[in-house]
């Protein structure tokens, strides 16, 4: 499926948001992520769903001073 991921175009299998981050290397990695705009809490990453032209944005924390 072709997906944008934090503004960059990607072909990746179909699947839950969970199985896009393990995809890209984030794993069990602390990050913020939304799904076409809404914020999607971690504890509801595999039940939902990414499909064909959605958005992905996924933010580190940083920290600065």
């Amino acid at each position: 499926m072709a997906i944008t991921v934090n503004g960059a175009p990607l072909e990746l299998a179909p699947g839950s948001l969970a199985a896009i981050l393990e995809a890209l290397d984030y794993g069990d990695a602390i990050v913020a992520t939304a799904l076409n705009g809404d914020f999607v809490p971690a504890e509801e990453r595999a039940d939902t769903q990414v499909r064909d032209g959605d958005r992905v944005e996924i933010l580190a924390p940083m920290q600065g001073g």
